[in-house]
């Protein structure tokens, strides 16, 4: 298994599991399948030649099979933080450590980035296996935010977990 950050060449097999994950774990995610079906690979290049975003992907062979995106805040009063956004391993792959080596190598980046303190996530209450993993990396859940996302009518809370590097 290889982790590394993304790039603009890895637009299309980016947009292809980013669609995936929009589909198959709906309430995982702020954005929507339809918000996203539209979007060509440019959209996705741009994003992932970002300099200041820092998207991980874990490859099987060629195949990439987990994502996660680590955001620095530009801010100047909020410079300290980043938050972990769009963390997805295909179904087929998940058991593996796959996951967990893609926060920490998101984690490993906030900390090379001397000036950032603390990283942030939002997870959907109910994904048990999910929060075990950010709590044993160290991650508190500082809060609650209920009815956070609507899907089919259906309200979905989520956990504010932090960690301090």
């Amino acid at each position: 298994m290889e982790i590394r950050r993304l790039n603009g060449e890895d637009a299309e097999s980016y947009r292809a599991l980013r669609h995936e994950a929009l589909l198959m774990n709906p309430e995982a995610f702020s954005s929507s399948y339809e918000d996203e079906e539209g979007y060509e690979a440019s959209r996705y290049r741009e994003r992932l030649d970002n300099k200041s975003v820092y998207t991980f992907g874990a490859f099987d062979k060629e195949q990439l099979v987990g994502v996660v995106t680590l955001v620095p805040d530009g801010k100047v009063k909020l410079k300290h933080r980043a938050s972990i956004f769009a963390m997805y391993v295909t179904s087929s792959h998940r058991g593996r450590g796959i996951g967990r080596a893609l926060v920490k190598a998101a984690i490993q980046k906030g900390a090379e980035l001397t000036i950032v303190e603390q990283i942030h996530l939002t997870v959907t209450s109910s994904n048990e296996p999910a929060k075990k993993l950010y709590a044993s990396l160290g991650f508190k859940v500082y809060g609650v935010e209920k009815n956070s996302m609507k899907i089919d009518g259906i309200y979905y809370d989520e956990d504010l977990m932090m960690l301090f590097l």
